[in-house]
């Protein structure tokens, strides 16, 4: 195992899009934003993420587009710019476009007030035309609840919460400034579901500073015992060349490769032998849940949320730094916040880079998004899909097999051998079209 370790933990992209951020250009811009939402018509199904890049706290691990704010001024500021942005935007979609998922992501959504909470949501109904249903998933901070806003989110129709817990070691709590008890997680739980919430998921994170095998295993075992519907087991990402923050995390006191794979094993060995499915590189879901079912009949998608059964066929991407997934190509919104707004309540679009993809990256799209969802993909579903370009695709395998026991080709499938599935991120890199050009640093593949 050690040699494996040392093949495939090299840095590689996450691999929630393709081509990846690093690639993205000043060369796509508004023009093409407002082109390709005016191409959305009855046959796309819609996927909109709305960014809060707020916090009330800074965990020093954190690799997301946020800001900590004691007050609340600087976050109404921002939602003033935000709904200036949904009315924009709605105005070039057609309205036989289908919204069919939301999602909340930060930041902390959390944190808005209870009010703030039910406009946002009008603001989204009154702009774009909804599904009859719509799963509505909400990152959440216990921190921050209180009754007023489980009540909010239940109106809005909240039926997904996804909450962070990393570790609940409080070592390791207070070296990455997150300190967040069980029994507030527990407490969390409990309130959504009883306000009739149908999935909940937990992440917890591995390769944490300070972290050892024991405070992992407690962790593990006490998310289990709040049978959550999903479970995300992620990777530390330790990259503080673009999260200044970072850099209040000692280097010395992450572990190692062979740790963290220590740690990813035995986290997941524990999650399987409960009942969880495991899915893909680092989900687990219980054996009804959608994502499940998703993986079991080939329907895995992989996208800036992760693994997900989302059927939409666009993602518009809302607020400062979010980025939208179209069938053109790929389109980020201005980072900083200020900026941001200024462009919105002019009336603007905030689009600042993209890139626009061709046959041939949408070919690399497809093999990308299925080793990392199945570890595997058909030649023959490959040539349907994209005709005579798949060749390409089968000589690179074909030479890839030779140089590796853990790669084959069975008849008509490509598949990577269970024990290389840890190791996805790096094989998936092998047909990475953009990644010898140097643009971009990324977090280590295990």
């Amino acid at each position: 195992m050690t040699q494996l370790i040392e093949k495939y933990a090299g840095n590689v992209p996450r691999y929630t899009s393709y081509p990846t951020a690093p690639h993205y250009h000043a060369g796509i811009g508004n023009n093409e934003y407002i082109r390709w939402l005016g191409d959305l018509n009855e046959t796309d199904r819609l996927s909109l993420y709305l960014h809060i890049p707020y916090c009330d706290r800074l965990c020093w691990f954190c690799a997301c587009h946020t800001k900590q704010t004691r007050q609340y001024a600087p976050v109404r500021a921002y939602l003033a710019a935000l709904e200036a942005e949904i009315r924009t935007v709605g105005r070039h979609v057609s309205r036989s476009a289908k919204v069919t998922a939301i999602h909340l992501g930060g930041g902390s959504p959390t944190l808005l007030e209870a009010d703030d909470v039910i406009q946002l949501h009008r603001t989204l109904a009154q702009n774009f035309d909804f599904a009859d249903e719509v799963e509505i998933s909400v990152e959440m901070d216990p921190n921050d609840m209180d009754a007023s806003r489980y009540d909010a989110l239940a109106a809005i129709g909240m039926s997904r919460a996804s909450l962070g817990v990393q570790d609940f070691d409080p070592r390791v709590q207070q070296t990455i400034n997150r300190i967040q008890t069980f029994e507030q997680t527990k407490s969390v739980v409990d309130e959504v579901r009883l306000r009739g919430v149908r999935s909940v998921n937990c992440d917890i994170v591995y390769g944490l500073p300070h972290q050892t095998m024991d405070s992992l295993v407690r962790t593990v075992e006490h998310i289990v015992s709040l049978a959550p519907d999903r479970i995300a087991l992620f990777g530390y990402a330790h990259v503080p060349w673009m999260k200044k923050h970072q850099t209040m995390i000692d280097d010395s006191t992450l572990p190692d490769a062979a740790m963290r794979f220590e740690l990813m094993t035995v986290a997941s060995r524990m999650l399987v032998d409960t009942g969880y499915l495991a899915i893909g590189i680092d989900h687990f879901a219980l054996p009804g849940d959608s994502l499940a079912i998703a993986a079991n009949n080939g329907h895995l998608k992989r996208n800036f949320q992760g693994y997900t059964d989302d059927e939409a066929t666009t993602i518009i991407g809302l607020g400062a730094s979010s980025i939208g997934s179209f069938r053109q190509g790929y389109i980020q919104n201005i980072p900083a916040t200020g900026q941001y707004e200024k462009k919105v309540l002019s009336g603007e679009l905030a689009a600042v880079r993209g890139i626009e993809v061709d046959d041939t990256d949408r070919m690399r799209r497809w093999v990308i998004e299925r080793i990392m969802c199945d570890f595997s993909f058909s030649f023959r579903e490959l040539g349907h899909e994209f005709g005579i370009g798949a060749s390409t695709i089968l000589a690179e395998c074909q030479a890839l097999c030779t140089d590796d026991q853990l790669i084959s080709i069975k008849g008509d499938r490509f598949e990577i051998a269970p024990e290389a599935r840890p190791f996805a991120r790096s094989i998936a890199a092998k047909f990475d079209a953009y990644l010898a050009s140097g643009a971009g640093r990324h977090s280590m593949a295990v």
